[in-house]
């Protein structure tokens, strides 16, 4: 064999790149143009969620149910995306369940919420391939549920506007401190073999803005402050599995990003992981000390 061919073919032919490594663009930074271009679409997108988020939480009632039914069916649109299971019965009966469930919540009908639900998991099962079976139903529990805690949260009609809008915000502090203490401190890795780029002093830095912010929200009269300062360390560190959960699903399938529906961002599971997570906990918080019909005074009222 020519040894020297060989080196050059070698020089000439770049390593393959490994898909395992799935860099997080939420974290990654080195000061680059294209990171600088990458924040500033964040940012843009921001300008545009943010409002119609907090409108439809702020009206209530059907304007919030449309978006976080829309929103959900997305994300179960998008889990299907990433465990490759695209069949369209398998959408078709996802999103009628999804959809089912939330004018059942809408009409105060939970138990046809949750057949609605149940429905669509044995749809799951009856029109997937095997190895597609059990994550297509772990991706419509999770969006299901998701759907009905965002749903329950606001449904209080007290509290449940603040304790929406306390969630959102421990989450998107968590989320935005991680970002820049993560980028301007760096140091050990949170973990490397999910979201390689994530550290501790950024898991940290969220944590610790949110436990402040707790502690402001208890100021202005919600809760006591020592329940308050809990629930913000709860809700953020859940905030962050719900981020590692979707990362490692993503690693898991070989996927960089959901989808590329919001510009710097990807998908709306790459926007909503932590929220998802955050927003159940809460709900079930709220569930376990008020009821149903109260869940925004059990999880702010201490």
């Amino acid at each position: 064999m020519n040894m020297r061919g060989a080196n050059a073919a070698s020089v000439a032919s770049p390593p393959r790149p490994d898909r395992s490594a799935v860099a997080d663009p939420a974290t990654a930074g080195d000061g680059t143009p294209g990171l600088k271009s990458n924040l500033a679409l964040r940012v843009m997108a921001a300008l545009v969620l943010i409002p119609l988020a907090l409108g439809a939480a702020w009206f209530g009632g059907w304007f919030w149910l449309g978006l976080a039914t829309i929103t959900v069916i997305g994300l179960f649109g998008e889990w299907l995306m990433i465990v490759g299971n695209l069949r369209p019965p398998v959408l078709l009966w996802g999103f009628l369940s999804l959809a089912a469930a939330a004018v059942a919540l809408a009409l105060d009908k939970f138990e046809l919420a949750n057949l609605s639900v149940a429905l669509g998991l044995f749809a799951m099962f009856l029109f997937s391939a095997r190895e597609h079976r059990s994550w297509s139903a772990l991706g419509l529990a999770y969006t299901a549920a998701a759907l009905f805690a965002a749903v329950l949260v606001r449904r209080d009609p007290a509290h449940g506007f603040a304790a929406l809008i306390f969630v959102f915000l421990v989450v998107w502090i968590t989320d935005i401190l991680g970002y820049f203490v993560g980028r301007g401190i760096g140091g050990p890795k949170l973990w490397v073999r999910v979201s390689p780029k994530k550290t501790w002093s950024g898991a940290i830095g969220g944590l610790v803005g949110s436990v402040a912010f707790a502690a402001v929200f208890a100021a202005a009269g919600y809760g006591k402050l020592g329940p308050m300062l809990l629930l913000g360390t709860v809700i953020s560190v859940i905030s962050q599995l719900g981020d590692l959960f979707e990362s490692a699903l993503k690693r898991q399938f070989g996927v960089k990003d959901s989808s590329q529906i919001i510009p710097g961002h990807g998908g709306l599971l790459d926007r909503l992981d932590g929220f998802m997570a955050a927003i159940i906990a809460a709900a079930v918080i709220g569930y376990l000390r008020s009821g149903t019909g109260s869940i925004g005074q059990g999880l702010l009222v201490w």
